[in-house]
């Protein structure tokens, strides 16, 4: 399992249940990676979409406890339930897209993290955990700069030498 988040420099991830930042190059990446896989989210993530309405063109699975059924996407109560329904799909291919408590409970499970950093402070009401402060975690690619919407990103992977299983 993998996650895929966008940070600012305090490690913070969003504010009002929306991006801290437009960046086209991140959300670009962020297709390129999730395209056609599974990505897992808690409900307020979903509910930041457009419209409400699940990613095109990937399994959309929601952890939304007392949540109804939708035909767009697969809605579990709970992790037992998670845990039952990722069991079809390759583990390669399910990413954790947010938000931050859901990044926090699923973190420990992932094997790899793909994180773009911001080189701004977003003023974030919320964040994700620091892997450069995690012993388990290590930064194995760094990208080069560059300047989206006129912030300056870098593309980042991150290792976790010790996932649990889910």
């Amino acid at each position: 399992m993998k996650s895929i988040v966008a940070v600012d420099e305090k490690w913070g991830i969003g504010k009002k249940n929306g991006l801290l930042f437009s960046l086209p190059e991140d959300m670009k990446y962020f297709r390129e990676k999730t395209l056609n896989k599974v990505v897992v989210m808690g409900s307020n993530t979903l509910k930041s979409f457009p419209g409400g309405k699940p990613l095109k063109n990937r399994v959309n699975i929601v952890l939304f406890p007392g949540g109804e059924k939708r035909e767009d996407c697969t809605v579990v109560q709970d992790l037992k339930e998670l845990s039952e329904v990722l069991k079809n799909y390759d583990t390669n291919d399910v990413f954790v897209i947010g938000g931050a408590m859901f990044y926090k409970t699923m973190l420990p499970y992932c094997d790899t993290a793909y994180v773009t950093k911001v080189k701004a402070d977003g003023k974030a009401e919320v964040f994700y955990e620091n892997l450069d402060a995690l012993p388990e975690w290590k930064c194995e690619k760094e990208g080069e700069e560059i300047v989206t919407n006129g912030y300056t990103v870098r593309f980042t992977v991150y290792k976790n030498s010790a996932p649990k299983k889910f």
